[in-house]
């Protein structure tokens, strides 16, 4: 079994940071249901100011609230406004990659989705796998080489 990414809000906007409220990360239904994260899943969260990296679980918030409220310990690791990534995960054989499809949503400093993306693995005749990233109507995302030496 290997741990693979599931769903992820990137760029997500801390909305409130509550120290006294019990530990979690509270969130906007709307946005799990579409991404695919669960009630009291638990998730990694990377602040992209901070590079704070803490694990929590998820509780809903009020649907349609566009909140990213970060509760008790995890309220230390942030500021109201820090852009965040959660990430959810599952654990799967490795032939089942080509099964999964993580939907990401990118989201501007309101918390409105401003993107709505999904990954795709495939795996060709040789056994290499290949990876893109789909927009909204399937069309393949551009993305800039890494790795390859050159600028």
């Amino acid at each position: 079994m290997r741990k693979v990414l599931a769903a992820k809000l990137h760029g997500i906007h801390v909305t409130e940071a509550d120290l006294q409220y019990h530990g979690s990360v509270t969130l906007d239904p709307e946005h799990c249901h579409e991404a695919g994260i669960l009630p009291m899943e638990f998730v990694e969260i990377w602040n992209k100011n901070s590079e704070a990296r803490i694990s929590t679980y998820v509780i809903f918030g009020k649907r349609g609230s566009r909140c990213c409220v970060l509760n008790g310990a995890a309220a230390r690791t942030c500021q109201v406004g820090d852009p965040l990534i959660i990430c959810s995960s599952a654990y799967l054989d490795e032939r089942q990659i080509v099964d999964l499809k993580p939907r990401i949503l990118s989201f501007d400093r309101s918390n409105q989705v401003t993107d709505r993306l999904t990954y795709s693995v495939s795996l060709d005749s040789a056994g290499n796998y290949g990876f893109e990233i789909l927009g909204e109507l399937g069309d393949t995302k551009a993305l800039p080489l890494r790795g390859t030496g050159s600028n």
